[in-house]
């Protein structure tokens, strides 16, 4: 019996020595997201899903023997079949993957900015020189800029990864959804090209901001644009002017730039902002209607369309009564 009991003894010690210390060797590598207040008992799973430890029982029991580290929030690469060691001190050191969160709205500028925040001025300049040189390559033969043809969404920067490669998967990405939604490099819809699709998409994107308000707001757009006349969007002003939103004043309006819709005709130049999958389908699918005038009524973004300039003004008077404006 005693003999049984040592037998076992060793199994379970051999064992446990070799989920600490894989002998299969290190795979590849894997990224790992850990959450706010996430706890060992629930990452210990998802690092077995991931082939980065093989038994989470005895990660258990590591932890308890030997301590367990505080996990770190943040993205967290590492190799598949890696010691427990390897992994306390992984996901118990702060993250060794940047995310770049690319906003729908974003500009190009703004999304440098967040680079040189995380990875410094000289990656975020070499960032912006190869999005300029990917541009000159687009199937969209874009005005100079991939302004308006990075994807949104949130960007894994691993260790090495250069600026070119970061451009690089923006734009793909770009592609890759602009094509499920029915918009490619061909398209043609009320006479624009795609590539005046997506700028005016970037339009919307700013003056709509809430996608309930995009469809009707592509409608406007489509039907200043035949008349002939300016577009007159705000938006446009303040893109020149390297402003978020805020107050356009007179003298902004007044200004001679190329994307002021209010002294040229047509479109801008570039878009003016990373565009999500709600503008984009509000250009491609823009409602009937003969709105050409549009302002915002509610606390809550809501706008308000309409035919006739009175119309406006008491949309406007509204917005006014309820402290908007």
């Amino acid at each position: 019996m005693l003999g049984l009991v040592i037998v076992l003894v060793v199994v379970a010690g051999l064992w446990f020595a070799w989920q600490v210390h894989p002998l299969s060797g290190a795979g590849r590598e894997v990224i790992i997201d850990v959450h706010r207040g996430e706890t060992w008992s629930t990452l210990d799973g998802e690092l077995h899903a991931q082939g980065v430890i093989a038994s989470p029982l005895a990660l258990r029991i590591d932890l308890t023997l030997f301590g367990e580290p505080i996990l770190v929030e943040g993205f967290h690469q590492i190799r598949q079949n890696s010691s427990f060691g390897e992994v306390k001190s992984v996901f118990g050191a702060a993250p060794n993957v940047l995310a770049v969160n690319v906003s729908p709205g974003l500009t190009l500028n703004e999304v440098a900015v967040t680079v040189a925040s995380d990875l410094g001025n000289s990656y975020a300049n070499s960032f912006v020189h190869d999005t300029a040189t990917l541009a000159t390559s687009s199937p969209y033969h874009p005005n100079g800029s991939l302004e308006g043809l990075i994807g949104p969404g949130v960007y894994l920067l691993t260790t090495g990864e250069t600026p070119m490669a970061l451009a690089r998967k923006m734009a793909d990405r770009f592609d890759r959804k602009a094509a499920s939604l029915g918009l490619t490099p061909s398209t043609t819809l009320n006479g624009l090209s795609a590539y005046q699709l997506i700028v005016a998409a970037s339009i919307v994107e700013k003056e709509g901001y809430y996608p309930s308000n995009m469809p009707q707001v592509a409608r406007v757009i489509y039907n200043r644009l035949q008349r002939g006349g300016p577009l007159q969007m705000d938006a446009t002003v303040l893109y020149y002017l390297k402003k978020d939103g805020g107050t356009v004043t007179p003298a902004m309006l007044q200004t001679p730039e190329p994307y002021n819709t209010y002294l040229n005709l047509g479109l801008t130049p570039t878009p003016i902002c990373t565009v999500s999958k709600f503008s984009i389908n509000a250009v491609l699918h823009a409602p009937a209607g003969s709105w050409l005038y549009f302002t915002v009524i509610d606390k809550n973004g809501t706008e308000a369309f309409s035919i006739t300039f009175a119309q406006q003004l008491a949309n406007e008077k509204l917005a006014q009564s309820r402290g908007i404006g």
